[in-house]
């Protein structure tokens, strides 16, 4: 929907301008007040966040979102299956499922994984019916189930202990499940023939990558593409999996070295020290944050996306900037 066309060279020239200027002018005002901050008795400590590349003994780090690290750990997880394709093309798609339901099982517990499993078993039930209507009110409910009482503590109680990411994990794992078997079920239903076996739904729901984060890729994109037997790459692939790898480790960098010397998520926790701040500092500390959001997606989605790669799929590609959006349809 809508019109999509390109601004001209100069008009996107003079917007880069104004944007360039005006965010170095509100971050020199975000690098002054990070500076006054760090100085304040008892602020000179901010743990948490990215910190990786950073030594333990700093004290000048301003983070405040502790799942970058977690994110980057679980990509070495979801790495390990790549080499599936070269030791057994045919059965690269069960492969995958039997890794996933390891690492769920692992990672999650017994319980948890009943919980997937009965989603699945429940979703799979009502695409028997090929109704489209059905479908998506089966679907809806069981999304509705982790936020309406008693049935979203039941389910979270089955999961027990305590690790950083076991919420994001739970609920993520357990939504996307959701949304993977309503797509499952839709195509199901357009299907002339009978419907696909839950043996396919329970290979497209445990590919790793997606599982836990997404993005959703659509069923019927996912099982042509997994059922593929020969596998051939385009000219320059691997250089574009080697160079997009590259850019989100520098991105991943680059957000450390920001966070040494900004503090953009600490600073909005004291209000009496924000009110004290300029409009522009104000202003350059809103957009740093809406664009640490948008590191943050693409990020982990392009890392999803180039191990998908590396698995001869074609996934959904990361979000665009928002600083170069001038089509919302593109968010």
């Amino acid at each position: 929907m809508g019109v999509k066309a390109m601004l001209p060279s100069y008009e996107l020239g003079f917007y880069a301008l104004v944007v360039t200027c005006a965010v170095l002018y509100s971050g020199s005002g975000i690098f002054e007040a990070s500076r006054g901050n760090a100085a304040s008795p008892g602020r000179g400590k901010m743990e948490g966040g990215l910190g990786m590349f950073w030594a333990q003994g700093s004290d000048r780090r301003g983070f405040g979102d502790a799942q970058g690290s977690d994110r980057r750990a679980l990509g070495v997880v979801w790495a390990l299956p790549t080499l599936t394709p070269v030791l057994s093309p045919q059965h690269r798609a069960v492969m995958y499922m039997i890794y996933g339901l390891l690492a769920v099982l692992a990672s999650m517990g017994l319980l948890y994984l009943m919980i997937i499993l009965s989603h699945c078993l429940l979703l799979y039930s009502v695409a028997l019916a090929k109704q489209r209507w059905l479908c998506y009110v089966a679907g809806l409910c069981c999304l509705a189930s982790f936020k309406v009482e008693p049935f979203g503590s039941w389910q979270s109680g089955f999961v027990t202990g305590a690790f950083d990411l076991q919420d994001v994990l739970f609920y993520g794992g357990c939504t996307f499940t959701i949304m993977r078997c309503m797509s499952f079920a839709l195509e199901s239903c357009q299907k002339e023939e009978g419907i696909y076996s839950i043996f396919d739904l329970l290979k497209y729901n445990f590919y790793l990558p997606f599982f836990f984060f997404g993005p959703v890729m659509t069923f019927d994109q996912f099982h042509a593409q997994v059922s593929t037997r020969e596998l051939r790459r385009k000219d320059d692939e691997m250089k574009s999996i080697r160079v997009n790898a590259l850019l989100h480790v520098g991105a991943i960098v680059a957000v450390d070295i920001f966070f040494h010397f900004f503090y953009i998520l600490t600073l909005p926790s004291d209000l009496k020290f924000v009110n004290r701040l300029s409009d522009w500092s104000l202003a350059g500390l809103a957009y740093s944050n809406l664009v640490y959001d948008w590191v943050k997606a693409a990020v982990m989605f392009g890392v999803i996306n180039t191990i998908a790669r590396l698995d001869h799929l074609d996934p959904p590609q990361p979000p665009k900037c928002i600083t170069m959006l001038y089509i919302f349809a593109e968010t």
